[in-house]
């Protein structure tokens, strides 16, 4: 029978450090590094201490801007364990982006590596707290960021005014151990371990506050349904800081003891060489990383019989898509619908579902869970086939929106239903499909049309890779339809092609009236579209058309 657990994450840990202490917890195979359950666990207590001899304790805000290099889960769980809150920073964000995290985060302590391709972060923490270079560390004060105390290198190397990793290791052994056996028994499951700042798909960011409750019990459930066990080793290319790699995936493991194979940023020739490696049992992606791996010139040179199953998240998943997975890759692929103020899953699809419901649905409530599909308008329950909005209360509902009462108290109503902004319905076998988003949703001369609808239904035109639907400002009608479409490889279309394939088969408001292909769509670091950037798009190539 299913339950929960009252477990913080760092009992979590230490009960597979001694339950299974010799078997491989975290796999850099493309390194060849590896910890055990117990050296992890060691290593977890050091930083914990070398946290603590720099100011940190209980609800400090520590965060982590890094892709998943091999100290970010060091750091979530020495985080964990002194009762701080590891918030995380989307790895693509920008200097104002950052400025505003860390100020509305009321951020304690940062900490960085020196950035991806695009960014620096080492300079754009200087420019955030030009302080750092004049001040000794553990004296840093800053006028715009007055709760700022401490920046910290995840690596060897030294930046004047910051902690280095093997520093605060050293700074550690000033700690007794019985200071840290105090700490975590001060702590407990419900109090906020995680902040993640919602993904900016639809305006401004929020801090979504995340219980070791919360959190890591909706990773067990998760990989209930994928029939998870401590034999199986899960190649984890999606970003920690999103909840597709820190639950569904971290915490997956921490409540299975199974072991995570990392891959510190997406490539999918390492992800390949990893599972054919490391005997992967399971492979999370979203649809365009499991596109970019089946289409690798180098992909029939590497075994993937040892997949079974995985999560294909994040975007709409399209039916050959799951089908060339499946016959390829040999995984039972499950969906998960969800956001991250529901820690983040609502529904899913389990392994023994059949291949169409795993295809066309999100699954069925999560154990613990109540979801409902409720008219925007009425506050009622919608019967079955009856679309509405995705509504859902339960152990994994966000303990509210930092600093922000009056945004939590519009998503979470007074019964205790946190609503998602999703439309979707629910069958007669209680099994849920996502329609679309109620702010997504087109209003041309009057007439309600919803994306996602339109997308499907474009779909099925053999030369579409993927597409996405939004509405663009008409003086005539307030709104027109606008397809954006990236085509597949050496494949051709034209704008017309697409609107004769739409007449006579949907209504002729639904039809798009601008069909833009492009190649790359906005996207959010966790791989999310941002579909509110797709207007701007839109315009912005209408008007080139017409110079």
């Amino acid at each position: 029978m299913e339950q929960l657990f009252d477990r913080t994450l760092g009992e979590w840990l230490e009960y597979w450090a001694s339950t299974t202490p010799d078997r491989e917890y975290i796999v850099y195979s493309d390194r060849n590094l590896r910890f055990t359950w117990k050296q992890f666990n060691k290593r977890v207590d050091d930083l914990a201490k070398g946290l603590m001899a720099i100011g940190i304790q209980k609800g400090c805000h520590v965060g982590i801007w890094a892709t998943n290099v091999p100290d970010w889960l060091t750091f979530l769980y020495a985080t964990s364990k002194i009762g701080a809150v590891l918030v995380t920073v989307n790895t693509s964000y920008k200097q104002s982006e950052l400025e505003f995290l860390c100020r509305d985060s009321d951020m304690h302590t940062l900490c960085i590596i020196d950035g991806t391709w695009d960014c620096d972060y080492v300079e754009m923490t200087y420019a955030m707290l030009p302080e750092l270079k004049i001040c000794q560390r553990a004296h840093l004060r800053s006028e715009r960021f007055p709760c700022m105390r401490n920046v910290v290198y995840i690596g060897h190397e030294k930046h004047r005014g910051m902690y280095n990793t093997a520093e605060l290791l050293l700074l550690g052994k000033n700690i007794d151990d019985a200071d840290l056996i105090a700490a975590k028994n001060d702590i407990n499951c419900h109090d906020v371990v995680n902040m993640q700042y919602t993904s900016g798909t639809t305006g401004f960011p929020k801090g979504v506050m995340l219980s070791h409750h919360n959190i890591a019990n909706n990773g067990y459930l998760t990989g209930k349904n994928m029939k998870f066990t401590s034999s199986d080793k899960l190649c984890v290319c999606v970003p920690l800081f999103h909840c597709f790699g820190v639950v569904l995936a971290t915490m997956n493991c921490l409540t299975h003891g199974a072991t995570q194979v990392m891959v510190e940023k997406f490539d999918p020739l390492v992800v390949l060489a990893s599972i054919h490696k490391e005997r992967c049992t399971a492979l999370y992606g979203v649809p365009t990383m499991f596109i970019a791996e089946l289409s690798h010139p180098m992909f029939n040179l590497f075994d993937m019989s040892s997949l079974r199953t995985g999560i294909m998240a994040g975007a709409l998943c399209p039916v050959e898509l799951m089908r060339t997975v499946s016959d390829k890759m040999f995984m039972t692929i499950t969906s998960v619908y969800g956001l991250t103020e529901t820690s983040p899953g609502m529904t899913q699809t389990t392994v023994d579902d059949s291949f169409d419901l795993r295809c066309t649905t999100v699954g069925r409530d999560y154990p613990f869970t109540e979801v409902r599909v409720i008219n925007p308008e009425t506050g009622k329950e919608c019967k079955a086939g009856e679309q509405g909005e995705m509504c859902c209360r339960g152990y994994n509902i966000m303990t509210g929106y930092y600093k922000n009462p009056a945004a939590t108290s519009e998503i979470i109503d007074k019964d205790g239903f946190l609503h998602s902004g999703d439309l979707g319905i629910k069958d007669e076998q209680g099994y849920y499909r996502i329609t679309g988003r109620i702010k997504d949703m087109i209003i041309r001369g009057g007439e309600n049309i919803y994306p996602r609808e339109i997308e499907e239904f474009l779909y099925q035109i053999p030369e579409i890779s993927d597409v996405q639907v939004a509405g663009i400002p008409s003086e005539k009608y307030g709104e027109e339809v606008g397809a954006f479409i990236i085509l597949k490889e050496n494949a051709t279309l034209a704008a017309e092609d697409v609107q004769d394939f739409c007449r006579g088969k949907i209504a002729r408001h639904k039809i798009p009236k601008h069909v833009f292909f492009v190649t790359s769509f906005p996207l959010t670091g966790s791989g999310k579209i941002q579909k509110f950037k797709l207007k701007d798009i839109g315009l912005a190539l209408l008007e080139q058309t017409e110079r």
